[in-house]
């Protein structure tokens, strides 16, 4: 059961009092954000949107509170929940997804046998005399030296968006497995003295979230390691890189055939809002309340693309006045206090706000590791190395009705 206390409680409260604060006036204004519809506050429009920019403003600093306060019942919870832990001793191996505790690809290639025993060989040594009988030129003599500045523009690609919403855990199986009650029956009542007492109903299924491995490889030639000292940092960057990458869109839509993950707009169960003919703002709020109502879960991150974001960081008053913020602000990152994340992974025009924190867990079995062969092929004979790289991982949706979609953005 998650940890709370008083504190936590009162600034939720206040929240949600907040969120259902500013809602209202959205109500009054209608579809068209009418701010002459809106008698609630006194004024005119501009001094009618700055009130809702306080309010806004309230919300968020009433969320980023909350957001604090959930953090450390988090680690009460954690930490209540831990039987022991130990680091590893003399002789045992860590791995993790950030290389650290173990030796990096440049390290074990220049560590190796096969390296050291081509140090210090040089081919023959040729002298030649040169007369010179042209103009000593540019074209014609000392051609100047040119030294690369050392940086690297890498690819324009999707950086990660996603990953750090999920909570992280290790396992050592092959699948996370647990029960989920699905019959929650509570025939309690008043009962009078020596009747029947109402029956009540508990039933207990088994769940599982199988491993699944996301893994590339990319051939190097010997030459490239040995000669050019970045490569194996270049590397040892990139294909990691690409595992989260691929990691955090299979958080959003895997589909779960194997070996894929399933993601959690593909999860069954979780729930859905449509637009219809609400502002965007109101369908993302009452996307917010199912999750509250149905799925007894906080919601504390909203993730849209970065398209939708953009129509909502726009919204306009009937008489032009901006609602997140003039253009000459940076303008808040959060709607009804969630704070957004923008991700081009998941589908535009959808929506997900969710209970992340509580109900969601990826689960590492083993985190990223780097291994060289030249064994594969004709790799040995043509001096190439195969450099591979995978990592094997579980999320978990605990509660679908913890999350919701809001379709029609």
């Amino acid at each position: 059961m998650p940890v709370t206390f008083p504190a936590l409680a009162d600034a939720e409260g206040r929240l949600d009092a907040k969120r259902r604060e500013l809602k209202s006036v959205f109500d009054e204004a209608g579809p068209d954000l009418d701010m002459d519809k809106i008698t609630s506050i006194s004024g005119d429009s501009l001094a009618k949107v700055e009130h809702i920019r306080a309010l806004n403003t309230e919300l968020d600093e009433l969320a980023v509170k909350a957001e604090g306060l959930r953090a450390v019942a988090k680690a009460a919870e954690a930490a209540a929940n831990i039987p022991g832990a130990r680091e590893p001793g003399d002789g045992e191996r860590r791995v993790d997804d950030g290389g650290r505790g173990r030796k990096r690809l440049g390290e074990h290639f220049v560590a190796s046998q096969a390296y050291k025993a081509r140090q210090g060989k040089q081919g023959p040594e040729a002298h030649i005399d040169v007369e010179l009988k042209t103009l000593m030129e540019t074209g014609a003599g000392w051609a100047p030296e040119t030294t690369r500045t050392g940086r690297l523009v890498e690819f324009a690609t999707r950086p990660l968006q996603v990953i750090d919403l999920i909570p992280g855990t290790t396992t050592n199986q092959t699948a996370v497995v647990y029960m989920e009650e699905t019959t929650y029956t509570n025939a309690a009542a008043e009962t009078a003295e020596a009747a029947t007492y109402p029956e009540s109903a508990l039933a207990l299924t088994e769940k599982s979230s199988p491993v699944r491995k996301i893994a590339t490889w990319l051939p190097v030639t010997d030459e490239q390691l040995e000669d050019e000292p970045q490569a194996a940092g270049y590397i040892n960057n990139r294909l990691p890189n690409m595992l989260r990458q691929r990691l955090d869109t299979q958080i959003l839509v895997g589909n779960g055939t194997a070996p894929n993950l399933r993601g959690i707009l593909n999860t069954v169960g979780i729930q859905t809002q449509a637009k219809g003919a609400d502002p965007t703002p109101d369908a993302i709020y009452k996307a917010m309340t199912k999750v509250k109502v149905t799925g007894r879960a906080m919601p504390n991150a909203a993730v849209l693309h970065p398209n939708d974001w953009q129509d909502i960081r726009l919204l306009r008053t009937a008489d032009g006045i901006y609602i997140w913020g003039s253009p000459s602000e940076a303008g808040p990152a959060r709607i009804w206090g969630l704070p957004v994340v923008e991700a081009d992974g998941i589908t535009e025009n959808t929506g997900l706000v969710g209970d992340f924190a509580n109900y969601s867990e990826l689960s590492t079995r083993r985190g990223i590791d780097v291994q060289v062969s030249n064994s594969h092929s004709d790799f040995f004979i043509n001096g190439k190395l195969a450099v591979r790289a995978d990592m094997r991982v579980a999320l978990v949706v605990y509660r679908p009705a913890a999350f919701a979609t809001v379709t029609g953005i």
